[in-house]
């Protein structure tokens, strides 16, 4: 530790030196600017080493304590189970496509599409690991794998030896992380060996890249593109057009695709070639019941937590709360999950349905906020519009308040104002979030407005709100009075 030459002793007073052997801020005289700095070194190292210490003791303390947990990544959405509950049809459904494989031919392009929870990624992968094995082969089933020190090229989280001639490469992408087209095929040359910029080459060369290092031996790629509408938002689907074509560029390799998709509607505004090439063929998952949700919250629970920690009605509990949201098993998992960290946490020794309703109240508040925080900047204007009325004039809240109170916001801020049939919209994406509450009206030979109000609390909003730059601008703007349509 190096002590700054401004510690000069000062007024000619007899500086002070730190006593090693009493382990307290006691000093006895010392003459000297060195031996000052020495001293002051050794009586800081002192301190934090009995902070070091108090915090070991701390962990320790932690550790020896009654865990709930046997194992708490099976609760987790990445972790594949051995068993898949009540997805019998759908596996076997995806098996007799994708047993073409072990014929040595290429497997036809797949669509599988159901809301979120409805287990479509974790059967795929499911699948997808046991062709491996059969067939022989690699499978990546993160996003970003790590990466193999002495090759350096991603490492397969299962690697099989090949039994027949053409072995299969098993590639996962989630597009909501690598969302552009740009993105997905640079991480795709990745896996066979090419590096390639962040930024700066133009697509179609990155695309020669990709399609020169896949054929460079015979394999087959399958690649799943999970939350795969997200390419469409972000850039169109010229990539899922390159791909879905790709295997007449090839000589040696060849390409089947699956997309996953929660849009059920995704697949209606892809270019009519892309639609007939991906969606050779469809599987639905339907969400699953609150029977089907208890039968697979048992069977995680039994190797996630240790034996008789949970109370009989925390799981029928979980999976009805999950039920009520389209039969959402990563819900369900969520819920189990979080209520025995809460438990664990109040050093409880078992799990409770409190617990669980705790847990229930925390996931919505973090989802919201999470929500929030994504919403563009006019929805964000029009959220804090509706907050601003509330907070300053209080009593019934109608679309024109909101349009009124935003058009000032955005004069503030300079940006382009919305129409009014616009803010209307956008207001009742909100209420489909959840974020407020929005009710259709009649107001008479007036026509229908809506009543509005939040559905979040004030004091949580401000803060996500106001955590916004351009929202902070204007968080002194004060409603005037002459704003309420009577």
């Amino acid at each position: 530790m190096i002590i700054s030459d401004e510690l000069t002793d000062k007024n000619d007073q007899i500086p002070l030196k730190y006593n090693e052997n009493s382990k307290m801020k006691n000093f006895s005289e010392v003459s000297d600017k060195e031996e000052l700095q020495y001293t002051i070194a050794s009586a800081v190292e002192d301190f934090v080493s009995t902070k070091q210490s108090s915090l070991d003791d701390l962990f320790d303390e932690l550790l020896l304590s009654n865990s709930i947990f046997k194992n708490k990544e099976v609760l987790r959405h990445s972790y594949t189970p051995e068993i898949l509950p009540h997805r019998k049809n759908e596996i076997e459904k995806l098996a007799s496509i994708l047993v073409s494989a072990i014929k040595g031919e290429t497997p036809s392009n797949i669509f599988v599409y159901g809301k979120t929870g409805t287990g479509k990624t974790v059967v795929v992968k499911y699948v997808g690991n046991g062709l491996v094995k059969k067939i022989g082969g690699k499978a990546f089933l993160k996003t970003s794998p790590s990466i193999d020190c002495n090759t350096g090229l991603p490492k397969p989280d299962l690697s099989s030896n090949g039994k027949m001639d053409m072995p299969i490469t098993f590639i996962y992408i989630n597009c909501e992380v690598v969302d552009t087209q740009y993105r997905l095929l640079s991480k795709l040359a990745e896996y066979f060996g090419q590096s390639v910029p962040l930024t700066g080459w133009p697509t179609d060369k990155i695309y020669d890249v990709f399609s020169q290092s896949l054929d460079s031996e015979k394999k087959l790629v399958i690649i799943i593109l999970d939350e795969v509408d997200q390419l469409l938002k972000k850039g169109g689907d010229d990539v899922l057009y390159n791909l879905t074509r790709i295997n007449g560029d090839l000589e040696n390799a060849k390409v089947s695709i699956i997309g996953i998709s929660n849009d059920l509607k995704f697949i209606e505004f892809l270019d009519p070639r892309v639609k007939s090439s991906l969606g050779e063929e469809e599987i639905i998952f339907p969400p699953y019941d609150a029977p089907q949700l208890m039968d697979i919250l048992e069977d995680r629970s039994k190797i996630s937590f240790n034996e008789s920690v949970i109370t009989p009605g925390v799981i029928p509990l979980c999976a009805a709360f999950a039920a009520q949201e389209h039969g959402d098993a990563r819900r369900a998992l969520d819920l189990l999950r979080t209520a025995g960290e809460i438990a664990e946490r109040q050093n409880a020794k078992k799990v409770t349905e409190p617990h669980v309703r705790v847990a229930k109240d925390k996931i919505e508040q973090d989802r919201v906020s999470e929500v929030i925080k994504t919403l563009p900047t006019q929805s964000k204007l029009i959220l804090y519009s509706v907050y601003l009325i509330e907070k300053y004039m209080p009593g019934e809240i109608i679309t024109g308040d909101v349009f009124n109170i935003y058009k000032d916001l955005s004069n503030i801020l300079k940006l382009d104002i919305l129409t009014q049939r616009r803010v209307s919209d956008l207001i009742a994406e909100l209420d489909m979030l959840g974020i407020i509450n929005a009710k259709v009206v009649s107001k008479g030979r007036y026509g229908r407005t809506r009543e509005i109000s939040l559905g979040v609390p004030h004091s949580q909003l401000k803060n996500l709100l106001e955590n916004d730059f351009k929202i902070k601008k204007v968080s002194s703007y004060v409603p005037p009075i002459q704003h309420r349509l009577i």
